[in-house]
């Protein structure tokens, strides 16, 4: 016997959908837009679905930014919803804990990025800050003082080898950037 699974037809459980929080339209906000609580380190698993549900919400997306201390593999470019979405890096200019999307027309967000494996209710109140308008601080000054201790296990890279995975500070920031750069990643595009 033979399963053929249709993935339109399947709904998707409530643990996959999208861990979003945006300060409200209309107010201007402060430092930050909002957060956005990824489910691990891997952009080309957690950037698509990021991507389409701000198109819906905000307009195209056409671009993203983010900090490779954080991130082992930064693809180039991600496909979504019809069009593509390039992705780029920044090492310096960049706080480390921000990801930058750009739209068409040129509009900025400025997400702070929950660490995937932050305890909810930490990560609730973090969201709930980023999105304040009230909030001026950076996205490094909220996270200041959160650990991100392991609720689980050490979410699994297929990506890179341990022994290419950096562990922490500075000397790490450094070495995953330029794993980053070495080893980018891209999704084939469509023509």
């Amino acid at each position: 016997m033979t399963v053929a699974l249709d993935r339109v037809t399947i709904a998707r459980p409530s643990d996959s959908a999208l861990r979003l929080s945006l300060a409200p339209s209309g107010v201007r906000p402060g430092r930050l837009d909002g957060a956005w609580w990824p489910r691990s380190r891997d952009l080309l698993s957690e950037l698509p679905s990021l991507a389409a549900e701000l198109d819906k919400r905000w307009g195209r997306v056409t671009r993203i930014a983010v900090n490779p201390a954080q991130w082992p593999v930064i693809p180039r470019r991600i496909p979504v919803a019809g069009h593509t979405v390039h992705v780029g890096w920044f090492t310096t200019e960049q706080d480390q804990h921000l990801i930058v999307v750009s739209s068409y027309p040129p509009l900025r967000l400025d997400l702070l990025v929950v660490p995937p494996r932050t305890d909810p209710l930490d990560a609730a109140r973090l969201m709930s800050e980023a999105a304040d308008p009230a909030c001026h601080r950076t996205a490094s000054e909220l996270l200041e003082g959160e650990a991100d201790a392991p609720v689980g296990p050490e979410p699994r890279n297929d990506f890179l080898p341990a022994a290419a995975m950096p562990t922490g500070g500075v000397a790490a920031a450094d070495r995953r950037a330029e794993v980053a750069r070495t080893r980018s990643a891209a999704w084939p595009t469509l023509t």
